[in-house]
């Protein structure tokens, strides 16, 4: 259905509310209003909330609520009309796109500048079983998911007769030994250890695989704390092998490269993102998954075009030659400049180009320990569990959200997880396909 297309000619339509959309509207809508400026912003997103994605660890280990980490669009932006649907195709001769949902019909929606961000999707190999059998970080479903997967068979494993079938049911495996995949096997050791410790198990039993085909983990944030994260993770009982991930799944094993054959009920795939499936569609170029776009985050040839976030490759001024990488910072940082230039290219104020130096990384690894390198200072250890949280913390959009969160870490701080299984989301619905709308091959 059309959506009138002779409505507002300065119609800003901006696709995807994760960090760099939540950002470029947020600001974009206080530039118009500055400049008594008559222009109507749309918010494409497949949900009516933006969500803070670093935090998905510690919903997926008990930690916080699911809703403390997702911010109401409705409230955080009341000057922007809300369109709850997916950006399904995108006409750029025409300046229209097609919106489709589960709960209306499609509709037709035309611009006059066109902001992208539909953010990114986990990235899939080709690897026999894995669509099927694992699971993915980048939604409160497959967080959810995820941690009712592990108490679930930690459940049925203190009923189980086949000593094989409890090995399984009490092994899980995370592919990805970057800060997400990490942060994720840290917490979900830690959900681990409380439920062995509350159930009279010995937390040896319940084994944890993480995975990696780089030689460190995360690399990210220097050799020096790597080794400490090494060290760490070895400690807690974590068998990490490097060099290695996987060759085939099953529901009940997984292959690894190397041969060996691991019994498994719960496998996770963390291993790093590429641009959200509606970009292959544009016919535009593309550089590892990603739009390109010039230092002003335009489109060539389309100057009508933005892009920022997780789904541009967009040149990184401060390491020439090289592209921003897939961050949260680099994505709130790039939502602003998009604000700018979009509002710029309406003839308010002058657009100016994307320069930000990375100011680090922060990150939770469970009880007590943590590591960051702020500003190129090395940290781990209680002090940098206190920066790593009090920086997620205020990064929240929302204050009735930080809030909320710092509640949640005040109570767990003296009491035990909560280890109930709520039963809210099925394997189906943490799927690729169906959490993170990623198309199955056929």
């Amino acid at each position: 259905m059309p959506d009138g297309k002779a409505a507002s000619p300065e119609r800003v339509v901006i696709v995807g509310s994760g960090f760099a959309g939540f950002t470029c509207a947020r600001k974009l809508c206080r530039i118009l209003a500055s400049a008594e400026r008559d222009t109507e912003v749309v918010l494409v997103s497949p949900e009516d909330y933006m969500l803070y994605t670093p935090l998905l660890p510690d919903v997926a280990g008990g930690l916080i609520d699911p809703r403390f980490v997702t911010i109401s669009l409705a409230d955080a932006l009341p000057r922007v009309r809300l369109m709850v649907g997916r950006a399904e195709s995108i006409d750029l001769a025409n300046k229209t796109l097609e919106v489709t949902s589960n709960h209306g019909p499609e509709r037709e929606l035309s611009w006059a500048r066109l902001v992208l961000t539909p953010g990114s999707v986990t990235r899939l190999f080709d690897v026999p079983g894995l669509a099927e059998h694992a699971r993915g970080l980048k939604t409160v479903a497959e967080a959810l998911y995820l941690r009712e997967q592990l108490l679930r068979q930690l459940e049925l494993s203190e009923y189980e007769d086949d000593p094989e079938v409890r090995r399984a049911r009490r092994t899980v495996v995370v592919v990805g030994a970057s800060y997400a995949g990490t942060e994720l096997i840290a917490q979900l050791r830690a959900l681990a250890d409380d439920y062995a410790d509350r159930r009279g198990l010995d937390r040896s039993e319940i084994k944890f695989l993480l995975l990696d085909t780089a030689e460190r983990v995360m690399p990210e944030v220097g050799d020096q704390l790597s080794d400490k994260v090494l060290e760490v993770l070895r400690e807690r009982g974590i068998d990490i092998r490097l060099e290695t991930s996987l060759k085939e799944l099953t529901d009940r094993q997984v292959v690894l490269t190397d041969d060996s054959v691991v019994p498994a009920y719960t496998v996770a795939w963390v291993t790093g993102v590429t641009g959200a499936p509606v970009l292959s569609t544009l016919n535009l170029p593309m550089e590892k998954g990603r739009l390109v776009v010039d230092e002003q985050l335009q489109v060539a040839k389309h100057p009508e075009v933005f892009a920022g976030g997780d789904a541009a490759a967009v040149p990184d001024l401060t390491k020439p030659g090289t592209i921003t990488p897939p961050t949260a910072q680099h994505a709130t940082r790039q939502g602003k400049v998009l604000a700018r230039n979009v509002a710029a290219s309406l003839g308010i104020g002058r657009a100016v180009p994307y320069k930000h130096r990375d100011m680090g990384l922060v990150v939770d690894l469970g009880p007590g320990f943590a590591v960051a390198n702020p500003m190129g200072l090395r940290l781990s250890g209680f002090p940098a569990k206190v920066v790593t949280r009090a920086y997620h913390t205020f990064a929240v959009p929302r204050a009735v959200n930080r809030w909320a969160i710092s509640l949640a870490y005040a109570t767990n701080a003296v009491t035990p997880r909560p280890l109930s299984l709520l039963g809210l989301v099925s394997p189906e619905e943490a799927s690729f396909d169906r959490s993170e709308r990623i198309p199955k091959k056929e």
